[in-house]
């Protein structure tokens, strides 16, 4: 791509041959000399930041673009004789993968603990899948990609691993009583977890865009139990199935009958059927599952729709270029802010993790339930 001719303007643009890149560096050795009158050449799923004495100077969608920088050909170089030929005017380009990246992988290395109102202190294991998209390419350069030249979705994997199952603990601590409850309530843990970890994600500039719970493995006297539990239910089901069979006949002897009587019995019939299947029938029908937007492209002040080339936002007038978070209230921040606008904290103090008191382990700073020992903290 040639950034540090000496002659020519460089022509900048970057394919992902791997598929897993989520930022990639240029130049990928040191800062370059980018010139005046460069071309910035981006895709439709990608963004340009381009840093300039080592500040984000730019934030660029698709299409060609010019970058502006004090560097001269020729005559740049004459002037940065003082700097052994080097010239200080140093500016690099971080290109940013926007694309959804799936099939992410998740579970708990060790069983978790989960205290349940029937059985006790269990030990759970629970896997699964995620995607994830970045739709702060600033912040997430800013926050934890720093200096690296590349950065793929192995090195964050790991991580949001964590803390996905950290959340998992702390959403099956508060919303499921027991255990045996478990297998009707998949879909309903996967939508509430993926909006816990809304924020978390945020605070990077990553979205959530799907989170799917595979299995929630308890110890095998556990699932024995909840076989059981399932079995009784069935019982239930037939029941009700037998109770709509006798039903259907009763309709089909009135339609068949002879006379005035079998027509008055078969309207009679009529009338009460639709009652008697919405009594059976209650409850089947569940909310439509909501989905987040397909591109992600909302205001993260006010949450309304914007355009995902919007600088600023048309409801609140934000600044759509996120550089910076609060890490005590997610408040956005200008460039160079030591303290948030909002609750006052200082930028620099970061928030300790929180320690059990029974056991002495190490969670995330607002965990609710211990992972190793299933307390409260």
């Amino acid at each position: 791509m040639g950034v540090n001719n000496l002659v020519f303007l460089e022509n900048i643009e970057w394919f992902d041959e791997t598929g897993a890149e989520l930022v990639h560096r240029i130049p990928e050795e040191g800062s370059g000399e980018i010139k005046y009158g460069a071309q910035l050449t981006v895709r439709e799923s990608q963004a340009g930041i381009f840093f300039y004495k080592g500040k984000a100077v730019g934030a660029f969608g698709a299409g060609r673009h010019t970058l502006k920088t004090g560097n001269i050909p020729i005559l740049t170089k004459l002037a940065s004789l003082p700097w052994a030929m080097n010239s200080p005017l140093r500016a690099e380009v971080y290109m940013v993968n926007l694309k959804v990246f799936p099939n992410l992988k998740w579970g708990t290395r060790d069983p978790v603990a989960f205290k349940d109102s029937e059985l006790g202190l269990i030990r759970l294991r629970a896997f699964g899948v995620f995607n994830l998209q970045v739709v702060q390419p600033v912040l997430l350069i800013n926050t934890m990609v720093g200096t690296k030249n590349m950065f793929s979705t192995a090195e964050i994997e790991e991580y949001l691993n964590r803390v996905i199952v950290s959340r998992f603990n702390d959403y099956m601590g508060q919303t499921l009583d027991s255990i045996l409850n478990l297998p009707a309530k998949y879909d309903e843990l996967s939508e509430g977890l993926s909006d816990r970890l809304t924020k978390d994600f945020g605070h990077f500039g990553i979205r959530l865009t799907h989170l799917y719970i595979n299995a929630i493995t308890p110890p095998p006297e556990v699932q024995k139990a909840i076989d059981d539990r399932s079995r009784m239910g069935v019982f239930k089901d037939m029941e009700k199935l037998m109770q709509m069979k006798a039903a259907m006949a009763m309709e089909k002897a009135s339609e068949t009958g002879e006379g005035g009587g079998g027509m008055g019995m078969g309207t009679s019939l009529g009338l009460m059927m639709p009652a008697m299947f919405a009594q059976y029938f209650a409850g089947s029908r569940g909310e439509a599952r909501r989905q987040p937007d397909a591109d992600g492209s909302r205001c993260p002040e006010c949450q309304q729709p914007v355009s995902m080339d919007a600088k600023f936002c048309p409801h609140c007038g934000h600044q759509q270029v996120v550089f910076d978070q609060c890490a005590q209230c997610g408040k956005n921040l200008t460039p160079n802010a030591r303290f948030c606008s909002r609750c006052g904290h200082a930028v620099e103090e970061k928030p300790k993790p929180k320690s059990c008191v029974k056991c002495g382990t190490e969670n995330l700073e607002d965990s609710v339930f211990c992972n190793q020992c299933g307390e409260k903290l």
